[in-house]
């Protein structure tokens, strides 16, 4: 699976989403300009130690990335626009999960080059959007819920004292 975030700007959000793609062996792919470096001090807090666990691939624009991750049978352009609800699309483990910038969103030009591919996560009326890296989270974990949490540990551990 693929998450790519087209012009993130917050660097504690990209390093929360980096950390999900950690926990479930995500590919991250982050689309320029981007709002920080990657070096930023907070993007490398928010991954803690996991940046090592972590593929992450630069990419200049949307059509610099691979031809196989822009195929429209493959895509999910997570938007608050519309399209079908997030839980209700099935997902192959080779999708591409799609998000824009915290402050505008994806492009507008995306989105219409693949309007079969918006995906939503439902909300109350009157809020804009979840924070990108929730956003994210939301989705991910709901692909692998599909697949019976593949490669994914369900026990941690010592177990907690009971109280």
């Amino acid at each position: 699976m693929h998450v790519i975030l087209v012009e993130p700007e917050i660097p504690p959000n990209t390093g929360n989403i980096a950390r999900t793609c950690a926990a479930t062996g995500t590919v991250l792919h982050l689309v320029e300009p981007l709002g920080f470096q990657i070096s930023d001090r907070y993007l490398r807090r928010a991954g803690v130690d996991y940046w090592h666990l972590v593929d992450v691939q630069v990419h200049a624009s949307w059509d610099q990335l691979p031809l196989d991750l822009r195929d429209p049978e493959r895509l999910h352009l997570f938007t608050s626009h519309g399209g079908r609800v997030y839980s209700d699309v099935p997902y192959g483990p080779d999708d591409v999960l799609v998000f824009g910038r915290e402050s505008t969103g994806l492009p507008d030009a995306l989105l219409h080059q693949y309007p079969q591919a918006w995906r939503q996560i439902p909300m109350r009326e009157g809020v804009r959007s979840l924070n990108l890296s929730n956003a994210v989270a939301i989705a991910v974990y709901e692909a692998f819920r599909q697949w019976n949490f593949p490669g994914l540990t369900r026990q941690r551990g010592e177990k907690r004292p009971e109280s």
